[in-house]
């Protein structure tokens, strides 16, 4: 078969039954071998938006996320998106047309060299110059994509090798000796981890994203049970453990709740899963958690003492390693602890203050109260903060955000995404104004194939975040953050892209709005004329330690 077939068949064996994209000259014959198949294509209207929505895909599922693009510009569009995957650990797969093999070189015509482009941004990237290495490359690519620690796989594809003959044998499976990802953790150090956790007074668990990529959230919650320890999460790991759960603290970090914050730095024990120990969570590196030793437990060995110093090292996967640590823990009241902990969420609640004007904490919390079960995906900036404060996750991959890139114009290719894998689901997209702006051509997309997923924009006609550092540090020296667009309504771009528009300027209006949005069987943007002053609270300003919070008088 053609060389175009020969991919498109491998991935129906992979069980791929979408795949976001943008065709072009150079991956035009896969494009007609698409023609054929039972996979779905999604025509986003940007590459960016197509790598975002396969993320979201794959965070939403636990499988690995397709995305198509053609050579030159289509390939660099994917840039960004593969650059999120990688910094959060998401399982996607991008495939890229190349020109022919005798033109690689040449500076021919939409020529870029995408393999050498993405290299530090991948897990591994593939040029395929032999027209027979296909279906092996493709197999390898999905299990380097999908084990360990998951991460994003380019193949870069040659026009000729897309239309040579080969004749097709799909591997069951790889041999890859140098990619041999552990899994099972020491037996020795999880005894000396149970050891550590029993003599422990003031234990908390710190809980990221691997949890929920190891698919380790019950034995998370079980341990925390088990102990007793609080949980405290990372954004990426919120979701670790129902935010509802009365040992949850949310998440912690430069917008934690203070009651988190404190209740890490006062530990004497943190027992770290599935986490980076990034700078957003830790604060002031050199104060971080003073009096606790450390336990470290993650399947990427080069996490392991990067950012802090370990007390003891478990290299593996969470789940199992959990598994066999709550075989060694005994149940253990600490009534001191328990009593500080709670004493702190009951003094230092998240709070924001009610003085009549529409306020986008107020917003979310409504959402939380009507759509609870939703999966929501978010934008970047303010609105992510916002929304991972008041929206309580109750289950893994409910909560899907840019963490690690950060990256403004995520959350609404990455709903798209999501909708597409849980057409059942109530999926909303909490943006702000400016990430919304990045990727609205794909309001486009989400009326054509009818994905209907509901935006929700935090309009303060800023880009918030970076405002809010102007104000509290910069004089309120408001450099090129105005988007005062006073004649632009989200309502209209939303109808002229066929779908529904609806705008909220007071917080009485909010429910109703919302309620019609959830009933309406198309996609809905609304545009929330949100107090344009609001900041983020609690905040750790850069540089600080965690305990060292700023806040609002309430």
């Amino acid at each position: 078969m053609r060389g175009a077939d020969a991919i498109v068949k491998a991935l129906e064996m992979e069980g791929v039954k979408h795949i976001f994209g943008i065709p072009g000259g150079a991956i035009i014959e896969v494009y007609d071998a698409l023609f054929d198949s039972g996979i779905k294509h999604i025509l986003t209207r940007h590459e960016q938006a197509a790598v975002h929505a396969a993320d979201g895909y794959a965070r939403a599922t636990g499988r690995v996320g397709v995305a198509f693009a053609t050579s030159g510009p289509g390939a660099t569009n994917t840039v960004t998106g593969i650059a999120t995957a990688y910094m959060d650990s998401s399982p996607v797969l991008v495939m890229t047309g190349q020109v022919g093999r005798s033109l690689i070189g040449n500076d021919a015509f939409q020529e870029a060299d995408i393999t050498g482009i993405t290299m530090p941004i991948t897990k591994h990237n593939y040029l395929i110059t032999d027209e027979n290495e296909i279906p092996n490359i493709i197999k390898e690519a999905f299990h380097i994509a999908g084990t360990g620690r998951p991460g994003p796989v380019l193949i870069d594809l040659p026009k000729d090798v897309t239309t040579a003959d080969i004749e097709f044998d799909y591997p069951e499976k790889v041999n890859l000796p140098g990619y041999k990802p552990k899994y099972s953790g020491h037996p020795r150090q999880i005894k000396r981890a149970a050891e550590m956790i029993m003599k422990a007074e003031r234990p908390v668990i710190l809980a990221g994203g691997g949890v929920i990529l190891a698919n380790a959230t019950e034995e998370l919650t079980k341990l925390a049970e088990s102990i007793p320890a609080y949980v405290a999460t990372s954004l990426m790991g919120k979701g670790s453990i129902p935010e509802t759960h009365p040992l949850s603290l949310g998440f912690v970090g430069m917008h934690g709740a203070k009651y988190a914050n404190y209740a890490v730095q006062e530990s004497d024990l943190i027992i770290a899963v599935g986490i980076r120990f990034s700078d957003r969570t830790t604060g002031r590196v050199a104060d971080f958690a003073p009096d606790a030793r450390i336990i470290h437990i993650d399947i990427d060995p080069a996490e392991i003492g990067k950012n802090v110093d370990v007390d003891i090292p478990i290299v593996g996967d969470a789940r199992l390693i959990l598994n066999e640590l709550i075989k060694h823990i005994n149940h253990r009241k600490r009534k001191e602890w328990e009593s500080r902990v709670e004493g702190w969420k009951r003094d230092y609640p998240l709070r924001f203050k009610d003085d009549g004007k529409l306020k986008p904490q107020y917003i979310i919390q409504k959402i939380w109260e009507l759509q609870s079960d939703a999966i929501v995906t978010t934008e970047v900036g303010q609105n992510q903060m916002w929304a991972a404060q008041y929206f309580k996750v109750k289950r893994p991959r409910q909560f899907i955000t840019s963490g690690g890139l950060g990256t403004m114009g995520f959350g609404f290719p990455a709903a798209i995404g999501v909708k597409t894998a849980f057409p059942e689901n109530q999926v909303i997209d909490i943006a702000g104004d400016g990430s919304f702006l990045m990727n609205i051509q794909e309001l486009a997309t989400c009326v054509d194939f009818g994905i209907n997923v509901k935006v929700m924009v935090l309009n303060n006609m800023f880009l918030g975040m970076v405002r809010q550092w102007q104000e509290l540090f910069y004089d309120e020296r408001y450099s090129a953050t105005c988007l005062r667009c006073k004649e632009m309504t989200f309502e209209k771009i939303a109808e002229g892209f066929g779908a529904v528009g609806m705008t909220v300027e007071k917080q009485s209006e909010v429910e109703d709005a919302l309620k019609e949005a959830f009933e309406i069987d198309a996609p809905v943007v609304i545009d929330f004329r949100v107090d344009r002053l609001e900041n983020v609270y609690p905040m750790v300003p850069a540089g600080a330690a965690l305990h060292e919070v700023i806040d609002e008088e309430v």
